[in-house]
């Protein structure tokens, strides 16, 4: 339940209404709780503070922060179009969730309608007493106080948002997040998969698109309640479509699978438009592939920036083997849901097949490409071993087909020696 909620939390942070309209409603909450000072004792020992000094303060925030908010507003659309042109628009949705640029929108808006209703209630007559004067120019100062610290920091963020670096250290971040999550529980907490016998009923979505989250506990407390074993047959990532099963369910009990059961079945696969990176690490994979593929691309021509992408794929790679080792790949939490681990294959694929065709005419990029992969084939795990070799042999025929200059080729063979040397 809690990998649940943890997700559609993820998923309201990309709306960008959401932080204002919390910031709003606390706003005008403050206004009018700083009445409630005149009913206390505490009013008689508050120093004297004047209407007109609070109400000055008032008016000149109430003139700036709605352009202030607005100023936000066209900076963030511009950083993410500029992410999307630059990168890829696979990572908008990582740019749109930046914490700053949502905390500043928010304060800025919240300013406004904060010194909009305190100016109203304040040349009405609200505050008549000693006590909920001074709460209101208190309240209003420590607002000034946060627009000015949030805009010194936001100045500093905006600068950045929406560069090729930001987008890519974002992408990295967040796959590095998935990845942990992911060998932490490589089953999402199921036993290891297996074919599912005949007699077993397919279960097939409500929706096509890609599957964005799997509840595996509600299958299980559906399971229990049922007497079923459950095999998932679409894990995060995987495009649905009317003919492609999510799941294979097996009644212990004799009789048929209910409908009852296959609707329950079917919910607990939260099915989209578009791929999400929370549960799917293959998604930061590959859309970090994206990006070095469109800098390779005739228009753009910025091999360092698929060079940087080679690094960080490594590094990602390299975590994906340390988490593997240090997590407790046999820790059961559903005894009756069956769920594949990740494909080692598939992930190098959606990692390195982009790079290695984009980059093929260019011997810097499949030097260091290569140079990667030797890396990676030195680690202790046997499926990353296999494929980064793999990798690497099909890199070294695009780049022979691609290479024209006799020493960029010897250049590349020179460094693939390591994937044809017989060995794996």
């Amino acid at each position: 339940m809690w990998d649940h909620l943890s997700f559609v939390i993820k998923h309201f942070r990309e709306r960008l209404w959401i932080k204002p309209l919390i910031v709003c409603v606390l706003s005008i909450s403050a206004v009018f709780l700083a009445n409630l000072m005149d009913m206390t004792e505490i009013r008689h020992f508050v120093p004297k503070i004047s209407k007109e000094s609070t109400e000055t303060l008032l008016k000149i925030m109430a003139s700036n922060m709605l352009m202030m908010a607005t100023f936000a507003v066209a900076s963030m659309v511009a950083a993410y179009a500029s992410a999307s042109r630059s990168a890829t628009p696979r990572s908008f949705p990582l740019i749109i969730a930046d914490g700053v640029s949502q905390n500043a929108l928010s304060a800025f808006i919240g300013a406004f309608i904060y010194s909009v209703v305190a100016l109203v209630a304040l040349m009405n007559g609200l505050y008549g007493g000693r006590g909920s004067q001074f709460i209101l120019f208190s309240l209003t100062i420590v607002v000034f106080a946060i627009i000015i610290i949030t805009f010194i920091r936001w100045v500093d963020i905006i600068a950045r948002l929406g560069r090729l670096e930001h987008t890519i250290d974002k992408v990295e971040a967040t796959a590095a997040q998935a990845i942990r999550k992911r060998q932490s529980a490589p089953r999402l907490g199921g036993v290891a998969a297996f074919s599912p016998p005949n007699g077993s009923r397919a279960v097939f979505g409500k929706a096509i698109g890609y599957v964005e989250s799997v509840d595996t506990a509600a299958l299980q407390a559906r399971a229990v309640v049922s007497q079923l074993r459950i095999v998932v047959a679409a894990l995060p990532g995987t495009f649905c479509t009317p003919n492609r099963p999510v799941a294979w369910v097996i009644r212990e009990a004799s009789g048929s699978v209910s409908d009852e059961d296959a609707e329950a079945i079917a919910a607990t696969f939260l099915i989209g438009n578009s791929r999400v990176f929370d549960q799917d690490p293959r998604f930061g994979l590959l859309v970090l592939s994206e990006i070095a593929s469109r800098a390779l691309s005739p228009a753009v021509n910025d091999p360092g920036t698929a060079i940087c992408v080679t690094g960080t794929l490594v590094r990602l790679f390299v975590l994906w083997t340390e988490c593997g080792k240090a997590e407790d790949v046999s820790k059961v939490q559903f005894d009756r849901v069956a769920v594949p681990e990740l494909s080692v294959a598939d992930m190098f694929d959606d990692a390195f097949t982009g790079m290695a065709r984009d980059g093929a005419g260019t011997v810097e990029v499949v030097v260091r490409l290569l140079k990667a992969l030797e890396s990676l084939a030195a680690t202790e795990d046997a499926a990353m071993h296999y494929n980064a070799l793999r990798h690497a042999r099909l890199a070294l025929v695009r780049a022979e087909n691609a290479l024209k200059i006799p020493e960029d080729l010897t250049a590349v063979r020179e460094v693939a020696k390591f994937a044809c040397d017989g060995k794996g």
